[in-house]
């Protein structure tokens, strides 16, 4: 047996790559402990949660744009199809009766009209049978054109519906990317709330609390000093209240009371559930006026109103695009569908950035 070869110490080329790489590792476990990401605040949770509710609401309503025309286009083609179908046995119709002319057109086309009268022992009997034939060449020639005019038609109504049938296929597509994009932004606020521990969400929601407490003393304070400001210039009329709501207003409202509680529903109208733009145009719909669906197009129906001149029943938009709208009751208030896992409530007008208001009624 030979001797066993003890084995060779590493070179140092080895031990440099193993002394290298075990400093780099220990860095590395140095650095993730020394940067390690400290955990989020609740005020930046909050901040992020209000975030992502917020987004979500716009996508809401350029969901509920997306559905209206889906469903506007979804009529269209009903309707252009039916004209096709129509169009269609119109021209089976006029086909058959260009068919029958032209067979007997056929039949009676052996013998040159000037042989048929020379031939005829009945002259005059003949000239009026050609007169009458004049007469069915004639409505042949209408029956003609009125079949050229009427294929044309199909024609166009075909186009017309591929068309729309193609946009219908487009804005379903929308319709579906939007609903993702609000079910991701949902589900990610929903995931942050979560992983709160039940005190923090507490302290949120009192927060919340106290922040809709300090808007209606803000509005109260206000109401009150326009009051003294008033009554000091001896304008009486400035401290008059706005007038209470009536008619379709009053109506609307009384329909916006009755949903009070109910949950938020995005892209809902009732009768369980309503977003914000749901809830208003359900509310005016109740009273007998129809308004646009989405709170972007609600914003363009009706007069534009000061703030100073509110009456209960007016609409209240807020954020730069308008995403949000709320119906007006009085005292600085209205009665609005606020996000997802809230429910319908009464909330001052100061709590959100508002830009302006409109009188539908």
């Amino acid at each position: 047996m030979g001797k066993r070869r003890k084995p060779s110490p590493p070179g140092r080329a080895r031990m440099a790559v193993l002394t290298t790489a075990m400093a780099a590792g220990g860095a590395v476990l140095a650095s993730g402990t020394a940067h390690a990401e400290p955990a989020p605040t609740l005020a930046s949770v909050k901040e992020q949660v209000d975030n992502l509710n917020e987004q979500a609401e716009q996508a809401i309503e350029r969901y509920n744009g997306f559905q209206a025309k889906q469903q506007k286009l979804q009529s269209d083609a009903n309707q252009i199809q039916e004209k096709v179908v129509r169009g269609q046995e119109t021209m089976n119709e006029l086909r058959t009766r260009l068919g029958s002319v032209a067979a007997d057109q056929y039949r009676n086309n052996g013998i040159d009209t000037s042989v048929q009268l020379m031939l005829d022992s009945d002259p005059a009997a003949y000239l009026e049978r050609a007169a009458v034939q004049n007469q069915v060449a004639d409505s042949q020639a209408s029956l003609l054109k009125q079949a050229q005019d009427e294929q044309r038609k199909l024609d166009q109504d075909r186009a017309e519906a591929t068309a729309t049938l193609a946009e219908l296929d487009t804005v379903g597509k929308q319709l579906a990317e939007q609903k993702n994009d609000i079910q991701t932004k949902l589900s990610k606020a929903q995931d942050m709330l979560n992983k709160l521990s039940a005190e923090d969400r507490a302290k949120i929601n009192a927060q919340q609390s106290a922040e809709k407490a300090k808007a209606e003393a803000k509005q109260a304070a206000a109401a009150g000093a326009a009051d003294r400001a008033s009554r000091s210039a001896d304008r009486p009329d400035m401290s008059t209240p706005a007038p209470p709501a009536s008619g379709r207003a009053a109506s609307a409202i009384a329909f916006a009371q009755a949903q009070l509680g109910k949950p938020y529903g995005w892209s809902r109208t009732g009768p369980d559930s309503f977003d914000c733009s749901g809830l208003t145009s359900m509310a005016y719909r109740a009273a007998g006026i129809t308004i646009p669906r989405m709170s972007q197009d609600q914003w363009n129906f009706g007069p534009h109103i000061d703030r100073a001149n509110l009456q209960p029943g007016d609409l209240v938009f807020f954020y730069d695009d308008l995403h949000h709208v709320g119906l007006y009751i009085g005292d600085g208030k209205m009665i609005h569908a606020p996000r997802t896992g809230k429910n319908i409530e009464v909330l001052p007008i100061a709590v959100m950035p508002y830009m302006g208001a409109v009188r539908p009624a």
